[in-house]
């Protein structure tokens, strides 16, 4: 027996840092059509929310009101949104679980977490553009235009869990 105490490993209760893997290009690149889909339901999702709700709280500020067709919209609208709030939370864990940080809902803007000249960065990417092409500093908004010749630079891809 050892007479040395048990003691948590985190004695203090505070978060542990996560620790965000770096993304290189060619990587990124490739989750980008997948990531597109995601932020697609995203933005549709958003959309959706931004239309519906200004109707729920309509219908439901004149809810003694209505006539029979309006509250079987109303109920009709409730679970509209629901659908939206739940296709809006599992692509966002979607998101999160491939390591994309979701930075805008609402404009479908993602970062693809990397590190450039050993400061943490982020490769950006928005709903509607055809391609992975701008890049920034973490806490830093200025996206600036991927170098062509970073395609050019031999990296090797990181792995995700569970991969071969």
């Amino acid at each position: 027996m050892s007479n040395t105490p048990n003691r948590a490993g985190n004695p203090a209760g505070k978060p542990r840092r996560k620790d965000e893997a770096a993304l290189d290009l060619p990587t990124a690149r490739q989750m980008l059509p997948l990531v597109r889909s995601i932020v697609s339901d995203i933005v549709t999702s958003r959309e959706a929310l931004s239309r519906l709700v200004p109707e729920r709280d309509r219908l439901d500020r004149h809810r003694r009101d209505l006539v029979w067709q309006e509250r079987q919209r109303r109920y009709q609208v409730a679970e509209e949104i629901r659908t939206a709030e739940t296709q809006f939370t599992t692509a966002e864990a979607e998101l999160s679980a491939l390591g994309v940080g979701l930075v805008d809902a609402e404009a479908g803007e993602v970062d693809f977490p990397t590190r450039i000249n050993g400061r943490p960065a982020a490769f950006c990417w928005k709903h509607g553009e055809d391609a992975l092409a701008h890049w920034h500093y973490t806490g830093d908004g200025q996206r600036r235009t991927i170098p062509t010749d970073w395609d050019q630079q031999a990296v090797t891809p990181v792995r995700f869990r569970g991969s071969p």
